[in-house]
């Protein structure tokens, strides 16, 4: 790709360093600290976790961030299901903690690590055609835990990737936060944590107006495009902005739909995946921007005539703690591109 290209695409250098959201075991009790028993509400269930884990295991990279920016890599006994690199100042604290499989590992695998709580991002993680069901671990004494923003306001019983009926907000992530924080004992640990990402967004967020600028989130996929609708993690980067996701008709999390559609809406700026994984057509954002500006029917399109690309992470693109590194990105990149009142 030309580099004349490349520069075009928003690169922000003056965003907070997500490093500084590891919260290193300042101000809360040693992690064998006695606790009473922790019992939350968690997508319908009780869960109750006798004391804080210290073989804990993270099957997404969402859930497995959250733990090491809480400072808890000495207390997980592996992490699954990545789609991007591990979230910059993390590095370290990953480095620690065993990968058991880069994508869904077996029931049999987690087993194998002894865990004795586990966290998913997603409901179908811990449900059927997943890992194993939540019903699963608990038979074996290991309580489970599902992200709210995945099941709160959502329909995942279809063959996609859910139907919203109330949009993901930042506090189910905050919320998410606070609900781990607990589980392992070191709440003014979450609530540090999610100080420093309301303050991150305040400060990406000010003075941004970008209510004439029209956004497309494309995931993954050249034949079949995952496209975001509504009320997603997408949703939250639009709201925050003030902008307009031209798929916003739609409550499907991510709906596949057709380039000739996607075309017609004719977006303004093109949010691009770049995903490291290797599961799906045109995961890069490089292969990405090569479709787009070469098939006859995207090369015409205002933001790809314009190379209008702001480049974000698969985890930026889900509801997770780097969702607020979505907003810093593309508020970035709206400055850049001069399209911010």
């Amino acid at each position: 790709m030309p580099i004349a290209r490349l520069a075009r695409m928003a690169r922000p250098t003056a965003l907070l360093a997500a490093g500084s959201l590891l919260m290193t075991g300042c101000g809360d009790s040693g992690p064998a600290a006695s606790q009473a028993a922790v019992s939350l509400d968690n997508c319908g269930r009780e869960v109750r976790v006798q004391a804080p884990p210290e073989r804990a295991v993270s099957l997404n990279q969402g859930t497995t961030e959250i733990m090491l920016s809480l400072g808890l890599a000495d207390r997980m006994a592996g992490t699954a299901t990545w789609t991007d690199p591990v979230m910059k100042g993390l590095e370290k604290a990953n480095a620690k903690v065993e990968r058991i499989a880069d994508n869904n590992p077996s029931f049999e695998r987690v087993l194998d690590v002894e865990p004795d709580f586990v966290a998913a991002s997603f409901v179908s993680t811990l449900g059927k055609g997943g890992v194993a069901t939540r019903e699963q671990f608990e038979k074996l004494g290991v309580p489970t835990y599902v992200s709210p923003s995945d099941c709160v306001g959502k329909d995942n019983s279809g063959d996609g990737d859910g139907v919203r009926d109330q949009p993901v907000t930042a506090d189910d992530v905050y919320g998410e936060v606070r609900d781990l924080a607990a589980v392992f004992g070191v709440k003014e640990r979450g609530e540090r944590l999610v100080a420093a990402l309301k303050r991150r967004m305040a400060k990406a967020t000010a003075g941004v107006d970008a209510s004439d600028v029209s956004l497309l989130f494309w995931f993954a996929n050249s034949e079949s495009p995952y496209m975001a609708g509504c009320c997603g993690a997408p949703g939250v980067i639009t709201r925050a902005l003030g902008a307009k996701n031209v798929f916003d008709d739609t409550h499907d999390e991510w709906p596949q739909i057709n380039w000739e559609t996607v075309a017609d809406r004719d977006p303004d700026v093109l949010v691009i995946g770049d995903l490291t994984r290797r599961s799906q057509t045109a995961e890069s954002a490089e292969r990405k921007i090569a479709f787009l500006e070469s098939d006859p029917v995207t090369r015409n399109m205002t933001a790809v005539r314009h190379h209008r690309y702001v480049l974000l992470s698969g985890q930026a693109m889900n509801p997770t703690i780097r969702t607020i590194e979505g907003v810093e990105r593309v508020a970035a990149g709206l400055r850049e591109f001069g399209l911010v009142k």
